[in-house]
């Protein structure tokens, strides 16, 4: 069981003690509260909830000794991964059940005929409110229930009755209307004007705002993606791309000619990451269901899964130059160099803590960087798979890796909305690119390293002159995250994100043109 099951089990304790305390709180001022059955109830709920609290805090801490770890000896990666219990799992066990335990006392505690005591005391107050009529020496058991006129009728309101004591015959009287007056008395009686309203003011001038003008909806066509592109790639001789979406399909476009060549394939679940190996002709894809397909572009026949097991959905994927290495980020923490060529797994490393963000493969195709959700940057040799080095580069994930030409200085990109170049011999800050407001997704470096591209989820995409480390230009899809972006082989920007489609910028800057749209919602 790993950190982040102790965790999602943490808060998972931690909502049954508030849920405990919460029936506690509400309970102590109400009826029935002192009698002894609730009073043992309510003990229980208090201690229940005070018993999941501090099961939640060992747990979130890491506290708890039963963790499973692998066994000496037994590999992380395969079929003959396995695990054995270490520490006294019953203590474990204990904090784990006991505020399970309470939810069921209390659905029984809503559900049990104690729970009907609100009603009971509703009609108790019902008699309370009667006592006073019957005080007066009236009848509450003989009064007449309000005709269904009354009720539907709320404006008429009855008589009031006659006072105790006074004379039928005079209240008879009484309630006849009185005679109409005689003519000279109608003459003799002085004529009142009605009173004069004064004139309503004139309304003041109002100025009322017209709605924005929404954009233009964009075009769709019926082979494009579903769901919101995340990944693209350009192919090496620069006449096609490959795009991967959460609809969790990878398509293979056609720049020339603007159109689908074929889906290539069909992941399990959201599909991340889709690369051209050097030779042109086939590609690798990786997604959540933990898989990395080699396939054929010609026809996308699969050629060979690689199956990560019990190490995780595939976040990032990266390959070496030369097309034999890649190296697979997973959202269980661990960094896996895969031989392409054999088909093997070469190392499967511990990794990261926290889920991975971003991988990359340094140029001369010996070195790999990780990055982690928590802000954690780790180097390493992907012949040995050993750590390099290890630093904290930001306050949140770096999303977007990419290594310079000179494979000693990295770029990453991140939720903390900076853009970082480093220097691997040191582990420190050499520059820092600033100007996005949301969370840079994704990165990439020209063929010549002169130009950076970065992709945010602010909705916009910008190009950086990395000798200097200002912004060149500015696109804005006004159409939601971007999650992909590219050099197409003329020096356009190409951009994929929320919106499904896949768009062409003009390098200096401008409007950019829908290069293939997404399908109809």
């Amino acid at each position: 069981m790993n950190r982040f099951v102790d965790r999602l089990l943490a808060a998972l304790l931690l909502a049954i003690g508030m849920l405990c305390l919460t029936r506690v709180y509400f309970a102590l001022g109400g009826e029935g509260a002192g009698d002894a059955s609730a009073s043992a109830r309510l003990a229980f709920f208090g201690a229940a909830g005070v018993f999941s609290a501090l099961a939640a805090l060992l747990f979130w801490a890491g506290l708890l000794p039963g963790r499973s770890k692998p066994g000496p000896a037994i590999p992380l990666f395969g079929r003959g991964a396995e695990t054995q219990p270490a520490g006294r799992p019953r203590l474990r066990q204990l904090f784990a059940v006991v505020p399970f335990l309470a939810v069921l006392a209390l659905v029984a505690d809503q559900l049990g005929p104690w729970s009907r005591q609100p009603q009971d005391v509703g009609k108790s107050l019902t008699a309370e409110q009667a006592a006073p009529s019957a005080s007066k020496g009236e009848d509450v058991a003989s009064a007449p229930a309000p005709a269904p006129e009354a009720l539907e009728r709320p404006e008429q309101t009855a008589a009031p009755p006659p006072p105790q004591g006074a004379n039928p015959g005079a209240s008879a009287k009484s309630a006849q209307p009185p005679a109409p007056a005689s003519p000279s008395e109608v003459a003799l009686a002085p004529s009142v004007s009605p009173p004069t309203a004064a004139p309503a003011p004139a309304p003041p001038p109002q100025t009322v705002a017209p709605l924005p003008r929404a954009p233009p909806p964009l075009p769709t066509q019926p082979d494009g993606h579903r769901e919101p592109v995340v990944w693209l790639a350009v192919a090496p001789d620069g006449h096609s791309i490959m795009s991967a979406s959460t609809d969790r399909t990878v398509k293979l476009w056609d720049i020339d000619g603007k159109r689908l060549i074929r889906t290539l394939g069909v992941h399990k679940d959201m599909a991340r990451t889709a690369l051209f190996l050097p030779d042109g002709a086939r590609a690798l894809t990786a997604g959540d269901d933990g898989e990395i397909v080699l396939r054929q572009l010609s026809d996308g026949a699969a050629l060979h899964v690689f199956s990560s097991g019990q190490n995780g959905g595939v976040n990032k994927l990266a390959i070496s130059p030369d097309g034999k290495r890649a190296v697979s980020g997973h959202d269980t923490g661990r960094v896996i160099v895969w031989d392409i060529e054999k088909g093997s797994v070469l190392h499967v490393t511990p990794g990261h803590d926290w889920s991975i963000s971003g991988v990359a493969v340094s140029p001369d195709g010996t070195r790999a960087i990780s990055g982690s959700i928590d802000g954690t940057l780790k180097l390493w040799d992907i012949g040995t798979g050993k750590q390099l080095r290890s630093w904290h580069g930001h306050e949140r994930g770096p999303y977007g890796v990419v290594f310079m030409a000179d494979g000693r200085h990295l770029i990453t990109g991140s939720g903390d909305y900076t853009i970082k170049l480093w220097d691997l011999d040191t582990g420190r800050e050499v520059r820092r690119l600033e100007g996005h407001s949301g969370t840079v997704y994704a990165l990439a470096l020209s063929a010549d390293g002169k130009r950076l591209l970065s992709g945010s989820l602010d909705g916009t995409a910008r190009l950086w002159d990395m000798e200097t480390g200002s912004e060149t230009a500015l696109f804005d899809s006004r159409s939601g995250p971007v999650y992909a972006v590219a050099f197409a082989a003329d020096g356009t920007v190409l951009t994929g994100g929320y919106d499904r489609t896949i768009w062409d910028w003009p390098a200096g800057g401008g409007d950019g043109v829908v290069l293939f749209a997404g399908a109809p919602e």
